[in-house]
C-alpha cells in the first residue's frame, strides 16, 4: 500500500486525481435532490402533486430528483418555490 496519499485529505486526493471538480458538482446534486425530496415528503407532496404544481409531467419530476440528471436552475428555483424553498448559489 502506497503511502503517499497517508494523512492527506479527500479534497487533496481528489484534486490530485484531476476529479475534485467533478467529485464536487455531483455531490451537490445529491445533496439539492435530496434537500428537494425532504421538502416534498415535510410539506406531504407527492410526485403527481409537484408536477401539477409545476405544470409538467413526473417523468420530469422524477429528472428533478435524480442527481444524476442536469437540471436548469429556472427548474430548481420553480420546484424550491413549490416546497417554500429558495436557491441560493454564491461563488467562493
Amino acid at each position: 500500500m502506497s503511502r503517499q496519499h497517508m494523512g492527506s485529505g479527500i479534497d487533496a486526493f481528489l484534486q490530485e486525481e484531476g476529479t475534485f471538480e467533478e467529485a464536487q458538482a455531483q455531490a451537490i446534486k445529491e445533496v439539492v435532490a435530496w434537500q428537494l425530496a425532504e421538502a416534498m415528503k415535510e410539506k406531504k407532496i407527492s410526485k403527481s402533486k409537484m408536477a401539477k404544481l409545476l405544470k409538467t409531467s413526473r417523468t420530469q419530476v422524477d429528472r428533478l430528483l435524480n442527481p444524476n440528471n442536469d437540471i436548469t436552475l429556472g427548474s430548481l428555483q420553480r420546484a424550491a418555490a413549490m416546497v417554500g424553498r429558495r436557491v441560493n448559489i454564491e461563488l467562493v
